[in-house]
């Protein structure tokens, strides 16, 4: 029997899977474009969203008709999306309700735009939210982390405050609301024709809730991080929710059947992982392409006392520090781009190091071994690097599509479909390459002290201070230049 279950953490991607092995029967993936209009806005289209599906779809079909593999043994569909990318939509005309801002100089477009998980456009409506609550508490609402930019519902507020097309169907009812997952199922089962509006309490296996169960990491205890653009780290903690004190997310990790218990999870999540490598490449010309790094990385061996903070939308988990800005410190005249690589690789490795700790402190149990997985596993300087960090083994699967297996495993073993089962004894053994810590622990502590010492120097860097122009409307985020041109 085979599963599919599309993901977008960037790409689209549909993969089959074979329900007794896991082995990966067929794969296609497509790019999603990503538009930057302005700093701190980061935006993708729905409509191309779902033209990628129906892309993956035929494409995977096609490829497993050449596998001479008929498709008509595909028994689930499993879909696992990014949690916090938000959309809103008519229901009336199946037409996403927001339209893209553009830089000066271009043409408005009149595609609908989605506002991605990334995106800081809500920095001014969190901030509103915390002047209303008592004594200014950012922590107010008691969900284990401060209101955020992060989350979706912050998004909609803005949604709704700032897009007359948004407002005026909320006013008229005709507004749908939802994440990636509640969009393609809704296209999917007939859109504006009765097309079903739903998700569960973990987004339909959400990607990082898909990818622990793509790991396997059904135990209290096990944990495991996804290497994308950015990272999430997620620790299974059973079916009591572990509240913490250290700036992480409590989660819902899964719940695999209407009567079964859900699982909890603690979560922390890196903003910048991967797309430290794309700046590096895209913005810096460092690199030409993102296998480079490892090349450049290896051939310093060592960044030389060069520390990289790569907080261009602010400081995520454990810190939740918006004002943080990217920094590079340490710099001597020896320091050159393959001390610059290495350095953008380990403070990939320092900050999961930062949530791993704060994960050991709040459930009072060291982690022994984390499970990994995502495109940067396939940098094997970086994983030997993650364990020479955290001072314990870190396991990659040599199959490394978990999140789509994830979601694939988690249709298969639905009610009614039973073609996959998720007890211990019956998963499937998936073979791994397992790296061990190389250097003593007290070289490890000393570079690790260091990063957070570049760490402190990131925060409190940028200001929400508005200014404003000739006509009295705000703005932010103004260079020197453009500050000299308002005068």
């Amino acid at each position: 029997m085979d599963i599919w279950g599309p993901t977008l953490t960037g790409p689209v991607i549909r993969s089959v899977f074979n329900a007794k092995t896991a082995e990966l029967m067929s794969h296609h993936q497509v790019e999603v474009n990503q538009s930057f209009p302005k700093e701190g806005w980061v935006e993708e289209d729905p409509k191309e969203i779902m033209q990628s599906v129906y892309e993956c779809m035929e494409r995977t079909c096609e490829k497993l008709c050449q596998l001479s593999i008929n498709i008509s043994n595909i028994k689930a569909v499993g879909v696992t999306n990014q949690r916090e990318t938000t959309l809103v939509w008519d229901k009336e005309t199946g037409e996403p309700l927001y339209n893209i801002f553009y830089v000066p100089m271009r043409k408005p477009s009149s595609s609908a735009l989605s506002v991605v998980w990334l995106d800081l456009r809500t920095q001014s409506t969190v901030e509103g939210l915390i002047n209303k609550a008592p004594g200014q508490n950012k922590n107010h609402l008691k969900t284990g982390l401060p209101i955020s930019t992060y989350f979706s519902a912050v998004k909609l507020r803005w949604l709704i405050d700032n897009v007359d097309e948004v407002r005026q169907a909320v006013q008229d009812e005709r507004a749908m609301f939802g994440t990636v997952d509640s969009w393609i199922i809704w296209c999917l089962t007939g859109g504006k024709n009765g097309g079903v509006h739903c998700t569960d309490v973990s987004n339909c296996l959400g990607d990082q809730s898909a990818a622990l169960v793509g790991q396997m990491c059904f135990q209290e205890g096990q944990a495991k991080n996804t290497y994308g653009t950015g990272c999430f780290l997620l620790r299974n903690t059973g079916t009591k929710p572990v509240m913490s004190d250290h700036g992480l997310l409590t989660t819902v990790a899964y719940k695999l059947g209407k009567d079964d218990p859900a699982c909890y999870a603690l979560e922390g999540s890196v903003a910048i992982a991967g797309a430290v490598v794309r700046w590096l490449k895209d913005n810096m010309g460092i690199v030409q392409s993102s296998s480079e790094i490892e090349k450049l990385a290896a051939a310093a061996g060592t960044s030389y006392g060069c520390y990289f903070v790569p907080a261009f939308s602010g400081l995520y988990a454990p810190y939740w520090e918006p004002s943080a800005r990217g920094i590079i410190c340490g710099l001597t005249q020896f320091t050159n781009r393959n001390h610059l690589a290495f350095a953008a690789l380990e403070a990939v490795c320092f900050q999961t190091r930062e949530i791993l700790d704060a994960m050991n402190q709040d459930s009072g149990v060291p982690l022994t071994q984390l499970q990994v997985d995502g495109g940067m596993t396939s940098n094997r300087l970086l994983m030997q690097l993650q364990a020479d960090i955290l001072c314990i083994p870190v396991v990659r699967p040599s199959m490394s599509e978990t999140t789509a297996l994830g979601a694939a495993m988690a249709a298969g073993a639905a009610e009614g479909v039973g073609v996959w089962n998720l007890s211990p004894s019956h998963l499937p053994h998936v073979t791994s390459e397992k790296y061990q810590p190389q250097i003593n622990s007290d070289e490890s502590e000393f570079r690790f002290a260091r990063w957070k010492k570049a760490v402190q120097r990131s925060m409190n860097w940028e200001t929400t201070e508005p200014c404003c122009n000739a006509n009295g409307t705000q703005l932010q985020y103004l260079s020197y230049s453009e500050k000299i041109r308002l005068k």
